[in-house]
């Protein structure tokens, strides 16, 4: 989740699609699209194993676009191929329901 994060941190659309799980891809992210984001910080709130491969994380990303502040709140689901983690895809909640 953390290298993720600096990924989108330093607009780095090749290491997301690398961690992304090809199931759920999109063909590309287009960073560049969106408006100019600073990210100011990125709060892992928990995480739990769901499975031998499998895991939740919710986290809390802070960020500003044209000096208004903003909160990114997901709960993600990973998996794990190969020995390596990929991001499956991610709720938004209004509290979190974790175990």
């Amino acid at each position: 989740m953390r290298s993720r994060y600096s990924a989108y941190v330093l607009a780095n659309e090749a290491y997301l699609l690398a961690t992304w799980h090809a199931s759920t891809r999109p063909s590309q992210p287009d960073l560049a699209a969106d408006a100019p984001t600073r990210w100011r910080g990125l709060e892992i709130k928990h995480h739990a194993a769901t499975g031998a491969d499998q895991a939740v994380i919710e986290f809390v990303a802070r960020y500003k676009i044209g000096g208004r502040a903003h909160r990114l709140h997901e709960v993600s689901r990973f998996v794990r191929e190969d020995g390596r983690w990929y991001y499956v895809d991610g709720e938004f909640p209004a509290t979190s329901d974790l175990p």
